[in-house]
């Protein structure tokens, strides 16, 4: 079974064995209580919980003053798999845009298109469920959306789908990667913009990519390094690009943002994204013995296309010149930890997993 359980789920080390996590408990806690809403009513694909397992920690949650006493009273700890974890980080980016397209603002940004339709295969097979596929119809034919390459080379162009157009297209590039992100506009206004779809198309990335080929040079694997090579060689580079086939739709976003996987805007070192099958989403989740600064609670927020499996962890950084040098240079392995509700560990063992609905 490709969730938690079919990973195996453990016992933890008692939270207090956990070096780190004290200090960035009321972070943790301010996260864990936007999630709460949807926590309450959302189906956990990792299988390990269930809805009403989440209602007393989240009613102690809005009232609690002492957030390390909080952690300690209502959760337990749980290891998945073997614990052993992968981390990048990602951060709300802000570049060039504009509301208008014109000289220097060329790069249009759409939103989702109507004609891409989601199928819920489960509909059609019992061996399918929890299985869906993205595409568009053509004629009487489900055929697969638009690529990357088709959509730059105007497969929806002139169709009254497009929010704004940005000046760089490697920087778009990497907002897509991102999901979310900022347009500093000619009047020195900023648009916000978030994730409102996707193409159905697999996620390829590039770096690694590249790396795979013999193409970039050490030093070059980081996103710093990545977009210096694509700018250099812009005939390749264009390429390169065109072999990540997914595509993101954008939204304006209005109030707090950016906006993650939940419906809740994320925090700043707080959130992280991972696999919703293997990660409770809202779930605390400890990552520590990795790199300096790293070792604290987050709270699973938000997803990504990359982020798949056990242990795979997106952590979030912010906005901003330091989150942009913090979530561009991570890449590093580290120990993962999850907090679940009290008493799921003896339910599993003793029940089975939670009855889904």
């Amino acid at each position: 079974m490709a969730n938690a359980l079919g990973a195996g789920v453990k016992a933890g080390p008692p939270l207090d064995t956990l070096s780190g996590w004290q200090p960035g408990a009321r972070a943790a806690l301010i996260a864990f209580r936007t999630s709460c809403p949807s926590l309450l009513k959302r189906t956990d694909r990792s299988g390990l919980t269930q809805p009403t397992d989440w209602a007393s920690a989240c009613a102690a949650a809005a009232a609690a003053t002492d957030p390390a006493a909080f952690f300690r009273q209502y959760f337990e700890t749980a290891v998945v798999g073997s614990g052993q974890a992968f981390l990048t980080g990602y951060y709300e980016p802000e570049i060039a845009g504009s509301r208008t397209p014109g000289p220097g603002y060329m790069v249009p940004v759409y939103r989702h298109p109507p004609d891409l339709i989601d199928v819920n295969l489960g509909l059609f097979s019992d061996a399918l469920k929890g299985k869906t596929i993205r595409g568009r119809v053509d004629g009487i034919k489900l055929i697969p959306y638009y690529d990357r390459g088709e959509i730059e080379d105007g497969a929806l162009a002139g169709k009254g789908l497009e929010i704004a157009w940005v000046a760089d297209p490697i920087e778009f590039f990497f907002l897509q990667i991102q999901g979310s992100g900022r347009l500093k506009l000619p009047d020195g206004q900023v648009m916000r913009i978030g994730y409102d779809g996707q193409n159905g198309r697999e996620y390829v990335g590039i770096g690694r990519l590249l790396r795979d080929k013999g193409v970039l040079k050490p030093g070059q694997a980081s996103m710093q390094g990545l977009m210096g090579w694509l700018r250099d060689n812009p005939v390749e580079g264009r390429a390169a690009m065109r072999e990540n086939k997914s595509f993101i739709f954008f939204r304006e976003l209005k109030g707090a943002g950016p906006i993650g996987a939940m419906g809740a805007a994320l925090t700043p070192a707080g959130s992280v994204a991972a696999d919703p099958a293997f990660v409770p989403l809202g779930a605390p989740v400890w990552l520590g013995d990795g790199p300096a600064g790293l070792e604290r609670l987050w709270v699973a927020q938000d997803t990504g296309g990359a982020i798949k499996g056990a242990n795979r962890f997106d952590t979030f950084w912010g906005a901003g010149a330091d989150a942009r040098r913090i979530a561009g240079g991570m890449s590093a392995k580290a120990r993962a930890v999850l907090l679940l509700p009290r008493g799921t560990l003896a339910r599993i063992r003793a029940n089975g997993p939670p009855a889904q609905h």
